[in-house]
């Protein structure tokens, strides 16, 4: 089955959706500085992406990955103790690009340049508000479920509504 991702700034939802039905609802977090596009803003940036890499086929739950790479760590209440300010990715990513030039692709707007990814989180008990530093968090079950679910190429649409 072909799926699009929706994602909802607004609610605070990925939904998982395939000829105008919704098949999941998951919490996420999107940025705690808003939405936006500018490189560096830390924000979240709106429209139309793709999934242009999926990383962590296989991966434990709760991995930690560092530029797009297992650590060889997993995370842990200790692990969190230790780096408290640390914004981790956890459990599986998924990359987006964005295909709108000079809004999400390309120059000081290029989403895939800023790293922006759907990931899992430590910090799972701030689903449903904003949080993250400019990427989609969600509960690492539900980013591995996700995962499991879409191809490369997906269609990630990233709306205030």
């Amino acid at each position: 089955m072909k799926y699009q991702i929706i994602i909802s700034i607004r609610s605070q939802n990925l939904l998982l959706v395939s000829r105008q039905k919704v098949h999941y609802t998951y919490k996420i977090s999107s940025s705690m500085a808003g939405s936006g596009q500018l490189k560096g803003s830390y924000q979240t940036p709106l429209g139309h992406h793709i999934v242009r890499a999926k990383i962590g086929d296989n991966a434990p739950i709760f991995t930690v990955f560092k530029a797009r790479r297992a650590t060889g760590k997993a995370w842990s209440p200790k692990l969190n103790d230790e780096y408290p300010n640390e914004d981790f990715i956890l459990s599986r990513i998924l990359w987006l690009s964005g295909k709108e030039k000079g809004l999400n692709r390309l120059g000081n707007f290029d989403s895939m340049q800023r790293f922006i990814y759907i990931h899992g989180t430590n910090e799972e008990n701030f689903l449903g508000s904003p949080a993250s530093h400019g990427c989609i968090r969600m509960a690492n079950q539900d980013v591995i479920s996700l995962y499991n679910l879409v191809d490369v190429g997906t269609d990630v649409f990233i709306n205030e509504e």
